[in-house]
């Protein structure tokens, strides 16, 4: 799990994740460009492209062309957006690393974006909106988001609003690829049975063509609150699904690392804090999750679950309670030890494909420019103390970072703002 990263001089990042004897390789090429760079009327844009890719290029003039020539060596590839990235991979046997690179850099550096075929993929991402409009589980994240970030990139949904998708032209895509999809701002990760100097040989060689313009930023976020902050939207749903969110650290920030530990020790498992209370002592579930994100300016903790609308408000309270515990007791070393395993152990898991490494490095290197392997993270995990969790805790768990999306039928919100505090 070791890797060298190597910026070449026209500011292309390459990432080497040597993983000896493994049958598989994966090559992912990652831009740093996402939802959170765009306007409010690009909003949406950053997807559609990552679909357009796939279309056909000026070599390989359909999207049948693309898809026949990853086939015909059986591998895997796709794509994903994120707010702050946008990432395209593929996974091979390890003699197509040569093959698997090329296709993948002609996607990137010479997509066509075929005029009939935006049409059509207009109306697959139209339907993947109103899909996720119809999953409540889903569907809160973009309430949250709203939420927290209100109508800046970082509040608006990485898929979009339909309004956009409808009208964005060829030429918003060969503009905005244009600005984005440059050396600077582009990763390539390669994770498998590899020689490093055949891969940059390789980068080197297949992205020569690269644009070398300046990198384009993105508008800072910016959080300001006072109090908790509660967001609704009433659905006609048989269960009302709710995500609590704490604003954290971005990926730069040396308190990630407790963060992890007091999220582990709020949501690992069936004998995770949560787990225990919500769903086995209180019977109130089927799921209840714990997370966090860190992305390169902004972070947060959140809790999700699904729930019988009548018991919101009860919900709502026991979370907070349990969290309110972090800040007033010092974990146990037997529980703080169990944290750091399930978190570790997770982790560690995680990462035995090619796939799970070139994505993990690569996100690393988007969100913090120092990507860390996974057993510097475990050095800087088994360092954290009760002290610092409690600490982490008292400092996230306060009324002016507190927010709470719900999508659900809610007939009477009153009940569930009444016990939406710390106070």
């Amino acid at each position: 799990m070791k890797f060298k990263k190597t910026t070449l001089p026209n500011g292309l990042r390459v990432i080497v994740v040597p993983t000896k004897g493994n049958p598989s390789v994966t090559t992912m090429v990652m831009v740093e460009t996402g939802s959170n760079y765009e306007t409010k009327e690009q909003n949406g844009l950053s997807h559609f492209l990552e679909h357009m890719c796939f279309k056909g290029t000026t070599n390989r003039p359909t999207a049948l062309d693309i898809a026949r020539e990853f086939d015909n060596m059986g591998a895997y590839n796709n794509a994903f957006t994120g707010n702050e990235y946008t990432g395209y991979y593929a996974k091979a046997e390890n003699k197509h690393f040569k093959k698997i690179l090329e296709i993948l850099s002609d996607m990137y550096l010479n997509p066509a974006f075929p005029k009939d075929d935006l049409e059509k993929e207009r109306g697959v991402i139209l339907q993947e909106i109103s899909m996720y409009e119809d999953l409540p589980q889903d569907n809160v994240w973009n309430v949250l988001g709203a939420l927290m970030y209100g109508d800046t990139p970082a509040g608006r949904p990485i898929i979009g609003p339909k309004e956009n998708i409808k009208r964005f032209t060829r030429q918003d895509f060969v503009d905005y690829r244009r600005k984005h999809y440059v050396a600077g701002k582009t990763i390539v990760v390669v994770a498998g049975d590899v020689n490093e100097e055949s891969v940059i040989r390789e980068v080197k060689k297949n992205f020569s063509a690269i644009r070398e313009d300046k990198k384009a930023a993105k508008l800072p976020v910016k959080e300001k609150q006072k109090e908790p902050a509660i967001k609704i939207r009433k659905q006609k749903t048989s269960q009302t699904h709710l995500a609590m969110a704490f604003r954290a650290y971005d990926a730069k920030d040396k308190r990630f690392f407790a963060l992890s530990v007091l999220n582990s020790i709020l949501g690992g498992g069936m004998s995770g804090r949560l787990w225990q209370k919500i769903r086995h002592e209180m019977g109130a579930c089927y799921y209840i999750h714990s997370s966090h994100e860190e992305h390169t300016d902004h972070g947060a903790i959140a809790i999700s679950t699904g729930i019988e609308a009548a018991r919101t408000a009860e919900v709502v309270k026991a979370i907070i309670e349990e969290c309110k515990k972090l800040k007033e007791i010092p974990v146990s070393d037997e529980e703080l030890n169990k944290a750091k395993e399930y978190y570790l152990g997770h982790l560690f898991m995680h990462l035995e494909t090619t796939h799970a490494l070139a994505q993990f490095y690569g996100l690393e290197e988007v969100t913090s420019g120092k990507p860390q392997s996974p057993f510097d993270i475990e050095e800087a995990v088994r360092k954290v103390t009760a002290k610092e969790v409690m600490k982490v805790a008292k400092d996230i768990f306060k009324n002016d970072k507190l927010n709470l999306a719900i999508v659900g039928n809610i007939s009477d919100p009153k009940p569930v703002k009444k016990v939406l505090s710390f106070k």
